[in-house]
């Protein structure tokens, strides 16, 4: 669950320093929409149902942001992206069921931590590696191609890995998805296709538009479990913290062993350790409850804080 960046692209200055102010403020956003939904859950009962419509408009942002220059970086590197999707898709779904074994998560929070690690890329993690100077191009490649195949992959994974932990109907998932994330993607596409000139003036405010309804979205996740989160708040934190950490270690590790280079190994890091947590709690409070959404919605403000952190950091760092 991320905001959308449109760094990559060399006229979009405007965006760009739209995006990082966002991604700045984004983590205190989603802390205030957090606490709203924990001290005033009753005001969002039954707004469940507007959650998968409220990561369509997430989705559809992105798509909006995408150019031709986003799949001309598959075609040029079609092994680095390729690498770079596998590690993502064998890395976190891996390491959710490992820490719901560890940590013995009770069912509901174990399907969560799994499904999380089962999401495409963040769409975050562009604009954070662009903040770490990592390989932007190659970021936004994975993200875009990791968003694309979801529907073929996200549904069986987690069907794989949860599946002993609570029913998964994993046709109903494809659909799911499809519908909140696939389809808005094509109809951003297709706006900017259609009205660039138009598109162009509106990219500033993307980002907060995004971020906004990623906060909504995490209100109302936390609020339908609000009362499960005084007792399993610390666990989900602890699954969360070693989730996100250990997926940007081992992406970075991925980078290095494959002799990507300091800036792809960058871009893998956050690829693998950032998680489209905004469709993990909303296929979660669809098909298991709302206490399976809470990993999601922690996900979703600690992997953007630890991404900031991480970006500062490398960015000290020579290549």
């Amino acid at each position: 669950m991320s905001i959308e960046q449109p760094a990559h692209h060399d006229n979009d200055n405007a965006g760009d320093r739209s995006a990082r102010r966002a991604v700045t403020v984004f983590p205190v956003l989603v802390l205030l929409a957090g606490a709203v939904g924990l001290l005033l859950p009753g005001s969002f009962a039954g707004w469940g149902e507007s959650v998968p419509y409220l990561l369509g408009v997430v989705m559809f942002c992105m798509g909006i942001t995408m150019t031709p220059l986003d799949f001309r970086g598959v075609v040029k590197r079609p092994w680095a992206v390729a690498l770079g999707l596998v590690a993502h898709y064998v890395i976190m779904p891996g390491l959710g069921w490992v820490i719901a074994h560890l940590l013995q998560l009770p069912p509901q929070l174990a399907a969560g931590v799994i499904l999380v690690g089962c999401a495409p890329s963040g769409t975050a993690s562009n604009v954070v590696t662009y903040l770490a100077r990592g390989d932007v191009a190659l970021s936004v490649s994975v993200a875009t191609v990791s968003t694309l195949v979801a529907p073929l992959v996200t549904p069986p994974l987690t069907l794989l890995l949860a599946g002993e932990y609570l029913p998964v109907d994993a046709g109903s998932m494809v659909g799911d998805i499809l519908k909140t994330v696939l389809l808005p993607v094509l109809a951003g596409l297709a706006v900017r296709f259609l009205a660039g000139r138009y598109v162009q003036r509106a990219l500033p405010a993307l980002p907060w538009l995004s971020a906004v309804t990623i906060g909504v979205i995490v209100t109302v996740v936390v609020a339908g479990s609000a009362d499960a989160i005084k007792s399993a708040a610390l666990l989900v934190f602890v699954a969360v913290v070693l989730h996100n950490g250990l997926g940007l270690a081992l992406g970075y590790g991925a980078g290095r062993l494959s002799r990507m280079g300091e800036p792809a190994s960058r871009a893998m890091a956050f690829e693998v350790g950032m998680q489209n947590s905004g469709l993990a709690a909303s296929l979660a409070t669809a098909h298991f409850s709302p206490l399976a959404a809470l990993p999601a919605a922690v996900f979703s403000v600690w992997h953007n804080i630890s991404g900031a952190l991480a970006a500062a950091w490398l960015s000290r760092r020579k290549h």
